[in-house]
């Protein structure tokens, strides 16, 4: 299908550009979302007539998502949640969550902004692209772990999930010293017994 882009679309094109998607493309996502129009004569002349309106309308929008990307890029999110000891998550981090998080710590933003390939199942500061306009993508980063000492401990560079091998700390057995004290005792013993027959005779 060919479409009409209203404003910039990655790997499409820019505003106004005229492209051919896939027809599915079109009618889940670029033509509810308004992000494209038919490329139809009628929408032809009908951007056109709008163009310089579109126009201010999207620097408009992007003024704006360049203020919120100035405080929003580089911030760092906790999302606290259970995993085994090899750090694998009981569970994983989609989009949905990301905004939650997102949205808790002070910032407006939409699943559909959040860029994100495959869900997170692991601990650890994973990056994520967020993308406030066409045009301006910030990155943050998500630091994933089971509590809250342990983000802070994973923010300082430290790996969580690495157990360490502690030996266990046994006494060192030297066989020979046992059988010293074990001489030493009976000669004691012996010592003893002399000494009482000596008092007895003395007696």
């Amino acid at each position: 299908m060919q479409v009409i882009l209203l404003e910039r679309i990655g790997r499409l094109g820019q505003m106004g550009d005229v492209v051919n998607v896939k027809d599915g493309y079109a009618r889940n996502f670029l033509l509810p979302q308004k992000k494209a129009l038919r490329a139809t004569e009628e929408n032809l002349k009908r951007f056109e007539s709008n163009r310089s309106q579109l126009e201010a309308r999207n620097l408009e929008l992007k003024k704006e998502a360049e203020a919120v990307a100035a405080k929003l890029s580089g911030k760092t999110f906790v999302a606290i949640r259970q995993a085994g000891d090899t750090g694998q998550l009981y569970g994983s981090v989609t989009p949905r969550d990301i905004v939650e998080i997102v949205t808790a710590g002070g910032f407006s933003i939409d699943r559909r902004q959040v860029a994100l390939d495959k869900p997170i199942k692991t601990l650890g500061v994973h990056a994520v692209s967020v993308a406030l306009h066409p045009e301006v993508v910030v990155g943050v980063s998500l630091n994933v772990a089971r509590t809250e000492d342990e983000a802070e401990r994973q923010a300082r560079g430290e790996d969580v999930t690495v157990i360490k091998d502690e030996a266990p700390q046994f006494e060192a057995y030297n066989p020979d010293a046992a059988f010293e004290d074990e001489a030493l005792a009976g000669q004691e013993d012996e010592a003893g017994g002399e000494g009482s027959e000596t008092d007895k005779s003395g007696a």
